[in-house]
């Protein structure tokens, strides 16, 4: 049996407490991720996909319910170790690049491993170079994001999410503002290093092909899971 990765036990989630206004989006969400695991996250807009994806990622508290990492339970209070967790345990890829203009395709790659105290030489950015190459952009490498189309844009960001060896990498619409031909691409490479490195990946999509690529698919429909199947790829 595979070594449990991620666990949400409960998960529930409302805005506006104690107001007139108050509403909960998410509903007792138990959901576990097996290390390794690539799995697609399906549902109409409105489901709280984005929502179960930030909480996953440690960017806001739950509620209710307990999440863990690796049979750590998460505490929300502690707000430098929850930096410390994200940085060193999970990646992120967004629909939208999100790199920093000023700096160079492999600088952006190197921000992660910033926070976790490395620096812009030695093996960090040896690390970087490698990924960069991993994901095609070895001559692109000193290039600003403004000098680079929207999928080679993607590409630096999913190295940058690669860069500190994370367990899990949560990618939202990561090819929603790409072409057909690009989100291809895009697809195959974090294949590739969920393949590579084992790296687990958790993929809010609303593309249908691509989902169906996935080895498992769960289903979110008014904040709850309403479908959690494994696929046959």
């Amino acid at each position: 049996m595979a070594k449990s990765l991620l666990s949400l036990q409960g998960i529930r989630k409302s805005y506006g407490l104690g107001t007139p206004v108050e509403v909960e989006v998410l509903h007792g969400i138990n959901l576990h991720l097996a290390v390794g695991e690539f799995a697609a996250l399906i549902g109409p807009s409105g489901s709280g996909k984005s929502t179960l994806l930030n909480i996953i990622g440690l960017l806001e508290p739950a509620t209710a319910g307990q999440i863990a990492l690796d049979g750590q339970p998460i505490d929300y209070r502690d707000e430098a170790t929850l930096t410390r967790q994200r940085a060193a345990r999970l990646g992120f890829v967004f629909q939208f690049h999100h790199l920093l203009p000023a700096f160079t395709a492999l600088e952006n790659v190197l921000m992660p491993q910033l926070i976790t105290g490395d620096s812009f030489s030695g093996d960090a950015r040896k690390n970087g170079e490698a990924l960069l190459t991993a994901v095609g952009l070895s001559a692109a490498m000193n290039k600003k994001p403004n000098e680079l189309s929207g999928g080679m844009q993607q590409r630096v960001a999913i190295a940058r999410a690669l860069a500190a060896k994370p367990a899990l990498v949560l990618a939202d619409e990561p090819t929603g503002n790409l072409d057909t031909k690009s989100s291809d691409e895009i697809f195959k490479l974090l294949r590739q290093f969920n393949r590579d490195y084992g790296t687990a990946f958790l993929i809010v999509t609303h593309d249908p092909r691509l989902a169906a690529r996935c080895d498992r698919i769960i289903e979110l429909v008014d904040g709850s899971v309403a479908s959690d199947l494994p696929n046959r790829v």
